[in-house]
């Protein structure tokens, strides 16, 4: 089964949670840990991954945390899952690029097409979207305040 690796999941995990709980405040990374169960150690290298793509803005002080860097519409689950996977991919390819011409020839093509596809859907599924189903699932928001983007 393909799977999406825990440090992207958490970083999935991460912008939603900022983006559900924020309203028009920051949410801290001890926030972040306590309602998502992310391990401190895994949750700062991708929150500060997240800051430095612009994903979110990191805010210093007695108020501060994190919150979105631009609007929940314009952040696609896809952007987090690239962010997150960093380099991954490049360095896996590089440990690839020799192997067998069955394997260059049709299973790196099958897996490349299954990749693109399933990007190509993340890409299609905002952070609002996800914000979205959440309420609709019930689910408390930490801050009763929603976040207001009006433009």
């Amino acid at each position: 089964m393909l799977r999406l690796p825990r440090r992207v999941l958490f970083a999935v995990e991460a912008v939603l949670d900022v983006a559900y709980n924020a309203g028009g405040a920051t949410v801290r990374s001890g926030e972040i840990t306590e309602r998502q169960g992310i391990p401190a150690r895994y949750l700062e290298p991708v929150l500060q991954q997240l800051v430095r793509a612009g994903v979110l803005v990191g805010v210093r002080g007695p108020r501060g945390g994190y919150r979105l860097g631009r609007d929940a519409r314009r952040i696609t689950v896809g952007d987090v899952v690239r962010i997150a996977a960093g380099g991954e991919d490049e360095a896996e390819d590089e440990a690839l690029a020799g192997g067998s011409p069955l394997g260059r020839a049709v299973v790196r093509p099958m897996v490349q097409a299954l990749e693109d596809e399933a990007m190509a859907r993340l890409d299609a599924i905002t952070i609002d979207a996800l914000c979205v189903q959440a309420r609709a699932a019930g689910i408390k928001s930490a801050n009763t305040t929603p976040m207001d983007f009006t433009i």
